[in-house]
């Protein structure tokens, strides 16, 4: 006899369906959960950095690199071309002012002072027998000067002579007026004979201050020449210290060629590079500093070189106040260059969140500190370590100040410890 078999409520088939649907149900949900409203993202809170806005002083200042100069710097060229011969102090040495440090050697140079030498040589004796013929010739006109006045003496003596004689009828008129006519005529040639001496006495006095003059000019050419000479031996311009010397024994150097340059050890600057973006906004006086062995030193701009080479340019800036002790020449200083007054702000710490919202907005923690939301904010100033807040976030906020390259359009973090 047959049996009838109860059919079984809750078959393996019909479980199995069940179970598929919720998981359908569960899917649907949690995609309608995650696709409404916000973008989630869960977060790792070890992962993030995380800061607190503050309110406290703020500068804006700029990071630079100075390298330490001395104040003033002379540069040394070769005043004549030579050969070098003789090196009298090396590289770094301390010099004085007019020291000899290089001996340079130029036979053309020499050779045109001996031919300098011997045209003076000759010029002067030209000028001695110039000189000696001109007064013999004023020695020859004096002595016939001397000649005519004594003849016009002893012409005026006969002259007055005869004229009583006539006077007196003691003599024709004929020897009178022979007399007479030798009278005025000596007395002609006297007086032409003073104005040619008066005239070779100025000639005389002309020539001579011609003479003098050529002689000045060619003493003076001479001079020229043989100081040129005397440049072949390189002396110290001033007190200091001789640095960048490139001669070396046997090397030949051109007229004007760099041979090193002089230190003057009486003070230091800092030449400083500046990127091109800051060039509207440095001034003279504007000021900086740097820390150096557990102090702080003062600087500030002296100088503006505004000639902008590979997207920098220069300034000098100088010591106030205080000069390190034992500071060098060519040391690297990090330097802090102030661009503003220090004001009180509210600061947000720098961080990488910066490169992908520009500063418009960021993620704030919310109070119980299990998500981080999106929003906007407006920033202003910075410096090295903090950007200024000017709106959108306010002092004890927290925000994510690490990178968020990984987060894509989140809308929220959710904070997982």
């Amino acid at each position: 006899m047959d049996r009838v078999i109860k059919k079984k409520k809750w078959s393996k088939k019909r479980i199995l369906t069940i179970t598929a649907v919720v998981a359908v149900l569960a899917l649907i949900g949690l995609s309608y959960y995650f696709t409404s409203g916000k973008s989630r993202l869960n977060v790792d809170v070890e992962r993030i950095s995380v800061s607190e806005v503050k309110k406290g002083p703020f500068q804006e200042f700029i990071p630079v690199n100075g390298i330490v100069l001395p104040v003033t710097t002379i540069y040394l060229d070769a005043i004549e071309g030579g050969r070098i011969e003789e090196k009298y102090v090396d590289d770094g040495a301390v010099v004085k002012k007019n020291q000899p440090l290089l001996r340079l050697s130029n036979t053309d140079l020499e050779l045109s002072l001996i031919n300098q030498e011997t045209s003076v040589f000759n010029l002067l004796t030209q000028m001695r027998i110039s000189s000696n013929a001109a007064q013999q010739n004023t020695i020859g006109k004096l002595n016939q000067y001397t000649d005519v006045d004594n003849s016009l003496k002893e012409a005026e003596r006969i002259y007055k002579l005869d004229k009583k004689l006539y006077d007196q009828n003691a003599i024709g008129s004929q020897e009178f007026r022979q007399a007479e006519n030798n009278y005025n005529y000596q007395l002609q040639k006297k007086r032409l004979s003073q104005q040619i001496l008066n005239k070779d006495s100025f000639s005389t006095k002309q020539e001579a201050s011609q003479a003098q003059q050529t002689i000045a000019r060619t003493q003076n050419a001479l001079e020229v020449m043989r100081r040129k000479v005397g440049d072949l031996i390189v002396r110290a311009p001033v007190d200091g210290q001789l640095t960048s010397l490139d001669a070396e024994i046997g090397q030949s150097k051109n007229k004007g060629e760099r041979l090193g340059q002089i230190d003057v050890l009486s003070g230091f600057k800092v030449r400083v590079d500046i990127d091109e973006h800051y060039i509207t906004r440095i001034f003279q006086d504007l000021a900086g500093d740097f820390t150096l062995g557990d102090k702080t030193y003062k600087l500030k701009i002296k100088k503006i070189f505004t000639q902008v080479t590979n997207g920098r340019f220069q300034v000098d800036m100088e010591f106030v106040d205080e000069v390190p002790q034992g500071i060098r020449r060519g040391q690297t200083l990090q330097i802090r260059l102030s661009l503003s007054d220090e004001t009180q702000a509210v600061l947000v710490p720098k961080g990488g969140f910066f490169q992908q919202t520009g500063g418009n907005w960021i993620f704030k923690v919310s109070e119980d500190g299990s998500k981080a939301y999106k929003v906007d904010i407006q920033l202003g100033r910075q410096n090295p370590d903090y950007y200024e807040v000017l709106s959108g976030i306010k002092p004890g906020d927290k925000v994510v100040t690490s990178s968020y390259e990984n987060y894509g359009t989140m809308q929220e973090l959710i904070l997982k410890k």
